[in-house]
């Protein structure tokens, strides 16, 4: 039980942070572990088995975090008879069962699903798919936060968005229905890493299929880097 109490802690730290709901700050945490979960910088590089998704971190760094390599989690997941269980059902048997931490769970879950062809890379548990994005930009948290909460700033980098505003938390979180291509949700949130220096994260979720998660993550990209210059030489 200590990696699921690990990972609520981490659920609630985001809430503090963001302002969100239990779910949504889960839900966050979830998808950036099932979307891009980055190597550990710290974590000693390891070999790959071949077919084993990129998403998931050298094959050293699941063991030290886990105590098994990939291959070994993999053959007992096999054991467990997971290619006939849901995504939810192999996360928490990792946890709750083998005491995995949430995130490692995640990750190892997503890798096993791609490699038994359970699931499609960036495929969402529910099916669908989604992109992100994130930026480090020279202004303060609020005046990151207005570049979307404001209509007149949004559309000098991001012009024409068919978007409906449903959320937004002052310099934490914005949320908004996307109605162009690939159609589904941005969610972003925001980060203060000092007055004058920011973060964002935005995820656009409910996408299709793996092209328009792939269009849609470089069409994100161009643009935050559109926001950064807006904000940074104005």
């Amino acid at each position: 039980m200590t990696g699921n109490k690990s990972f609520k802690s981490r659920v609630r730290a985001r809430m503090e942070k963001t302002g969100e709901s239990y779910t949504a700050a889960r839900r966050h945490l979830v998808g950036a572990a099932e979307d891009s979960a980055a190597p550990d910088a710290t974590a000693p590089a390891g070999p790959r088995p071949e077919g084993v998704s990129a998403l998931l971190p050298p094959d050293a760094s699941v063991r030290e975090r886990t105590g098994r390599g990939i291959e070994e989690w993999f053959a007992l997941l096999d054991e467990w008879g997971a290619r006939q269980r849901t995504h939810t059902e192999i996360a928490r048997h990792l946890t709750a069962d083998q005491g995995v931490d949430g995130w490692w769970a995640q990750s190892v879950t997503v890798a096993y699903e791609q490699s038994r062809g359970m699931r499609a890379p960036g495929q969402r548990s529910d099916g669908s798919f989604s992109a992100t994005a994130s930026k480090t930009v020279a202004v303060s948290a609020d005046r990151l936060f207005a570049a979307f909460a404001d209509s007149g700033v949004r559309e000098r980098w991001l012009p024409g968005a068919p978007l409906r505003v449903r959320t937004a938390t002052p310099a934490r979180s914005w949320c908004a229905d996307w109605s162009g291509a690939g159609a589904g949700r941005l969610v972003a949130a925001f980060t203060a890493k000092g007055p004058d220096k920011a973060a964002v994260s935005l995820e656009h979720e409910k996408l299709p299929d793996a092209e328009a998660a792939a269009a849609m993550r470089t069409h994100w990209r161009e643009r935050l880097q559109a926001l950064k210059h807006l904000l940074e030489d104005s």
